[in-house]
This record gives C-alpha cells, structure tokens and sequence, in this order.
C-alpha cells in the first residue's frame, strides 16, 4: 500500500512540474502570437534584467515569490534586487543546488529559503498580481525574459510555485546534511524504503541483523526530520540522496 502511495505521490509530483514547464514557457513565447496589450505578457530585454527586477520589486507591498536557478547572471540580480524590497514585504526563495553553488553565502542571510531539486525556471512573482519569467534554454546569451501581467497566469503560476514551495527542503537542512546520511550504507537503505521492500528482506539483503536494519532506518528518518518512510524517501530524493527516477526492485 505504501508502494502505491508513493508511485500515487511520484505521478502527481511529475505532473505539476510538467504543468509549470509547460505554463512558463507558453508565457515566454505568447508574445510572438499576440499584441502586448491582449496577451499580458511584455517581453523584455534579459540583458536589463537587473534594472526590470528591482523596478518590479520596489513596487511590492505584500509579498515576493523568487525561484534562483544556477544562472550567475540572474541570481545577482535577482539577489540584488531583493536588497530593495520594502520594509513589511514577505520574501521566499526556492533554489535549485545549483543556485547553492553560485550564492551560498547570500542565501544564508534570506529569512525564507528552500530547496528544489528539480529544473526550474527563473521566476519573480509580486504581490500575486504581476510576474517576471525568465528562461535560458541555450545557456546566457540566448536566454528569454517577459514579465506577465494577466490576473490568471499570475495566479496559476503564484499556485505552482507554491506547489512546489510545499515539497522544498529547509535550506539549512540541506546544507548541513549530516555526514551519516551521506554513506554507502544509508544509500542502499533508502533504496530498500524507496522500492517497498519488507524489513526482513532488506536486512537480509545487506547482510545485517534486523534488529540492526531497523536501528539504522530509525537513525535515518531522524536525520531527515521524517515522520514515515515514504516521506523520508521523498526527502532523499529532494536532497540529492537518491536519483528521481524509481528503480525496480531486484
């Protein structure tokens, strides 16, 4: 049954995110189909992004949504835009590993920052009334700005991201890992948790007692601050300790 939740939970997951994909780049592209005006949605030039991200952000007044990919380019000016958001204004941050690498130590002085390990596009939401979506298919030099102003594709895009705020992983969680989690042990465990085997098949399977097995598994949902094993599977798979695509089990 908890196999089946889990395939359930997987399906949904990869759905939203292909509702997101598919929704921020048909907001990129819109313009080449209709007037500005109709569309609500103004292309702009990613080479003034930073100039376009702080006159957007100065007009906040309730709440700024980002998502910071691993570009440099646009996680400084996202980043540096955000040092102008008014007193009062909520600011979340959802970063891909990526965007880790590029601003670890800007991230660590944000309130409200998590982790999402699958591809995002750069994304800029304000006051859930206007949107700046940026999308880099081809690397810098060919990567697509717009910023969106239509009511409803704020609001579905202000809905995804918050989707995919709810599976983000704390971010200091998922700097300071523990090195436990990272062994070769703690791997094939979560992998066994992962494709449903029973703990008696698993401790086997690894060639330690049962007793052993459930003690490491105990250890290991501590460690993820999970409260079942399919959600510590979860989390594995957000933190980069297992591989998204779900192996079949031998």
């Amino acid at each position: 049954m908890e196999g089946s939740a889990a395939q359930s939970h997987a399906a949904h997951l990869e759905q939203t995110l292909l509702q997101a994909r598919t929704l921020i780049e048909s907001m990129v592209s819109l313009h080449r189909r209709r007037p500005a005006a109709a569309s609500g949605v103004m292309r702009t030039d990613a080479a003034v992004t930073a100039e376009t991200l702080e006159r957007l952000v100065l007009r906040a007044r309730r709440s700024v949504s980002v998502t910071l990919t691993g570009s440099v380019v646009f996680a400084e000016a996202v980043l540096r835009s955000l040092e102008q958001v008014p007193n009062g204004v909520a600011v979340r941050v959802l970063c891909t590993p990526a965007a880790i690498d590029v601003a670890r130590t800007r991230l660590h002085r944000l309130p409200a920052v998590r982790v999402f390990r699958h591809e995002l596009c750069g994304l800029v939401v304000v006051d859930g009334t206007l949107a700046f979506l940026r999308s880099a298919p081809g690397g810098e030099e060919s990567s697509r700005a717009a910023i969106v102003t239509d009511t409803t594709a704020v609001s579905a895009l202000e809905l995804l991201y918050a989707s995919a705020w709810s599976r983000g992983r704390r971010f200091l969680g998922h700097t300071e890992l523990s090195p436990r989690l990272r062994t070769d042990l703690t791997r094939r465990i979560l992998e066994r948790l992962r494709d449903g085997h029973t703990d008696a098949t698993a401790a086997r399977e690894l060639q330690v007692s049962l007793r052993t097995y459930r003690r490491h598994v105990a250890e290991i949902m501590r460690e993820l601050d999970a409260s079942s094993r399919f959600q510590a599977g979860v989390r594995a798979v957000e933190l980069g300790l297992l591989p998204e695509e779900r192996q079949s089990a031998v």
